[in-house]
């Protein structure tokens, strides 16, 4: 695969995560809460992967039970907690707040991933995630002389949380392929222990309504949120740390995730960026082009 698109997928990863705002505040709005939103989505993502492997590729459906601990990290403790620990601190904390926490995943991801692949921390790539992140603040408002910005010990706690399980479901992602797996069988695996942990928990007769209220245009809804929020960006990030390193992915991911998010605000929903705002975007885009123009060839996987 060329170099360039492979380096691109993480960042479409993060354009998709960005919209998720879009279908949480259409969900929340009629009262759907935030385990039920997760665990619909991923249900329905679960049933997708499984009919598509059933048809087209049922070797990926054959794992070994001794590897069953890897897909139920990369789903319980990666996606899972990772979702309900930024739920939480973003009703603890701002939403800005929430998004700048978890964007230091990629601090979390770098280090493990030198631990545990031996990849290498250069200056460059510290210099990206230093002017990644500081992009990130000045685009969440933080610094802004207006802002509201609430702490709370419990709500920053959740958010560095979020940043770390976020970090460990690239770890076992790669684990898993290391060891032979598919991104469709890292996918579904992982997404299918997340629907049995959830399903008990999961308020079905309010998903039931919102989606009998207006099948027409409800059960679209439904699919595109599976399909922009779950399979597209996880299936996309998979295959990038598949041939790059983890670290570097997760860079990519998580600047392009808060500056998507940005820009679906200020198209959908009228949220004016400040001149802050604007400067975060642009150091952010400058941090990402920097790091996809490198040529530093050996740091590719083949």
């Amino acid at each position: 695969m060329n170099k360039k698109i492979i380096l691109l997928l993480p960042v479409i990863a993060g354009v998709f995560w960005g919209s998720v705002g879009l279908f949480i505040r259409t969900l929340h709005n009629f009262g759907i809460n935030s385990i039920t939103i997760l665990s619909t989505r991923i249900v329905l993502a679960s049933i997708i992967l499984f009919i598509g492997l059933i048809l087209f590729d049922r070797d990926s459906l054959k794992i070994k039970l001794k590897d069953i601990w890897l897909f139920i990290g990369s789903g319980v403790i990666g996606v899972m907690l990772l979702n309900l620990c930024n739920n939480e601190a973003a009703v603890e904390l701002t939403l800005s707040l929430a998004a700048v926490l978890l964007s230091l995943a990629p601090i979390f991801a770098m280090f493990l991933s030198a631990i545990l692949f031996k990849e290498k921390i250069t200056l460059k790539k510290l210099f990206c995630l230093v002017l990644a992140i500081f992009g990130c603040i000045l685009v969440s408002g933080i610094l802004e002389s207006n802002s509201t910005l609430q702490l709370s010990l419990n709500g920053v706690l959740f958010g560095l949380l979020s940043a770390i399980f976020w970090a460990l479901y690239g770890i076992f992602s790669k684990l898993s392929t290391n060891k032979g797996y598919s991104i469709y069988t890292t996918l579904f695996y992982s997404f299918l222990f997340i629907s049995i942990v959830l399903s008990p928990f999961t308020d079905w007769a309010n998903f039931g309504s919102f989606i009998s209220l207006n099948p027409i245009t409800n059960i679209p809804f439904a699919f595109a949120h599976t399909l922009f929020t779950s399979i597209c960006p996880y299936l996309l990030f998979t295959i990038a740390i598949t041939h790059i390193e983890n670290g570097r992915a997760t860079i990519l991911c998580s600047g392009a995730e808060p500056l998507s998010a940005t820009i679906f605000g200020f198209l959908l929903f009228r949220e004016n960026p400040t001149i802050l705002n604007i400067i975060g975007i642009i150091i952010t885009i400058i941090a990402l082009s920097i790091l996809i123009k490198s040529n530093d060839n050996k740091e590719m996987g083949k």
